[in-house]
């Protein structure tokens, strides 16, 4: 499995800019750092290897074990992500984040009343936080329930970090939510207008919405904040691709 032994991989090393680097303690909160830094561009590739790194460092770094499942739901590699959890489980049976994160995984798989179980166990521990209510937020929205705003209210109002409305944005994407992914985004970018990938996201909600002027906008933004965002680049060529009047109505219709 391409994971068996995602602890101990390594990252490959930054390009070199010509100026020898200053000396850094290379030590755990370094490359939580960097998968920290990482996940906010969307690179969820390389936070993950980043994430490892700091638990081969300390194996301890709770949030590190959380991160490291959450960068393979992003990835799409959901048996890995629940065996992870479960690892981690092993060691912190009654973490919260932990089985928060199990409980998204397995919810991804399809496994919603396992996943119900272990999200009502996760809430039920004290205190509150972010990732716990947007889990239950996703929870809610592959059950085809109602309140799922509700949940992901409550996790912007447990953290204010834009990366909360910003990955809510991702799960309503997931389900094909665009509309209310728009919401989050936006939000996002309004917390972060110098951040490129919220604009990425942005755009790529308003295009599956039909919005295809407003996500130009948006991946215009991005291009101007990074300029080689291949994804912008992408979705804007598609977009101002020349399209017959039946085939964009064609194209509204299959996005909904």
């Amino acid at each position: 499995m391409r994971f068996d032994k995602l602890e101990f991989e390594r990252p490959p090393d930054r390009p070199e800019t010509g100026a020898p680097a200053p000396r850094v303690e290379k030590d755990e909160k370094y490359w939580a750092g960097l998968a920290d830094e990482n996940r906010r561009m969307g690179n969820y590739e390389n936070a993950l290897r980043f994430y490892s790194r700091a638990l081969e460092v300390d194996k301890t770094l709770v949030p590190a074990w959380v991160g490291q499942v959450q960068m393979l739901v992003q990835l799409q590699e959901y048996p890995q992500a629940s065996l992870w959890s479960q690892k981690a489980l092993e060691i912190y049976p009654n973490n919260a984040e932990l089985m928060a994160a199990q409980a998204q995984s397995e919810c991804r798989m399809g496994n919603l009343k396992q996943a119900y179980a272990l999200s009502d166990t996760s809430l039920r521990q004290r205190g509150e936080s972010a990732y716990r209510w947007q889990v239950r937020g996703e929870l809610v929205l592959a059950g085809r329930q109602t309140k799922d705003r509700h949940c992901f209210d409550k996790a912007q109002l447990a953290d204010k970090d834009w990366l909360v409305p910003l990955e809510t944005a991702l799960i309503y994407i997931y389900y094909a939510v665009y509309h209310l992914g728009q919401q989050r985004a936006q939000m996002a970018v309004e917390k972060a207008p110098q951040a490129f990938y919220p604009w990425y996201v942005l755009g790529v909600c308003q295009a599956k919405a039909g919005f295809e002027t407003a996500a130009v906008t948006s991946f215009n933004h991005c291009l101007q904040l990074c300029p080689r965002h291949e994804g912008a680049l992408s979705r804007l060529s598609e977009l101002q691709r020349p399209q017959w009047p039946f085939a964009r109505l064609l194209g509204r219709f299959w996005r909904r």
